[in-house]
């Protein structure tokens, strides 16, 4: 699946992804390939993904909001 990561002032990450965790609204949840489409408000937290050869990266956010649909995630972050 593809990861956008962006803030307003830069891409932070675009490529692909196996898992991400995210800092929800009601707590942490993780996608995973084929995840049911949603949109959802993000706290302060981490955000954790880890790429097809397993390394893990870990961004610190203060908010921001999630889209989920086909495949594809796009984070925008402040």
């Amino acid at each position: 699946m593809t990861l956008e990561l962006i803030s307003s002032h830069e891409i932070l990450f675009k490529g692909e992804a196996e898992s991400v965790t995210l800092p929800g609204a009601l707590g942490s949840f993780t996608v995973l390939k084929n995840h049911a489409p949603l949109i959802s408000v993000l706290t302060a937290g981490k955000v954790l993904y880890r790429t097809p050869d397993g390394k893990e990266e870990t961004v610190e956010i203060k908010g921001g909001l999630v889209d989920v649909d086909n495949n594809v995630i796009a984070v925008c972050v402040y």
